[in-house]
């Protein structure tokens, strides 16, 4: 069974302003400036009914700086700061094999030797070595870390991601 993933993905957040020609400063959430360059339109909300026509995005240290026609002064731009934009998914391509964060929300995760099911997940981190998947079952989380001993296959289609199970990762004691 085919699951429904959103079509419009948080890409990031408009932090502040940037110059007086309602350039705006962006912590992005994706994979980069380079993302954001495949980029036409972003939009103000979840479900796509307010846009804005990307004209570009530069990177400055870890943020990008972003221009939308529509912006054109400083006053503008003020009343972006805090808005979180997101990209419709069919506007951007993304590698063979890789998929968004977004669409492991909610994804099983399976004992790939037992088909054992230790709960979905609720939450993707990242502390800096890999993404950490909040995994929840009832009430109790366990972290499985993203690494490619542990993960075996992740199949977002269909919700499932298979992993293996190293000693310590599901011990109680």
């Amino acid at each position: 069974m085919e699951r429904i993933m959103n079509q419009y993905l948080e890409i990031g957040k408009i932090n502040n302003t940037h110059g007086l020609k309602g350039e705006v400063k962006f912590e992005y959430w994706c994979d980069g400036v380079e993302y954001l360059k495949q980029l036409d339109k972003v939009y103000l909300d979840k479900n796509g009914n307010s846009s804005l026509s990307l004209v570009s995005a530069r990177p400055q240290k870890h943020i990008a700086i972003l221009k939308f026609s529509e912006i054109t002064t400083i006053e503008q731009a003020e009343q972006l700061k805090g808005k979180v934009l997101y990209c419709n998914r069919d506007d951007a391509e993304i590698e063979d094999g890789a998929y968004y964060l977004a669409d492991l929300i909610g994804c099983s995760v399976i004992d790939a030797k037992s088909g054992e099911v230790y709960g979905e997940v609720c939450d993707v981190m990242n502390f800096g070595s890999c993404d950490i998947y909040d995994v929840k079952k009832d009430k109790k989380h366990t972290l499985i870390p993203a690494t490619p001993d542990i993960i075996e296959e992740i199949l977002t289609e269909s919700g499932v991601i298979r992993i293996n199970v190293i000693k310590g990762l599901f011990d109680e004691n």
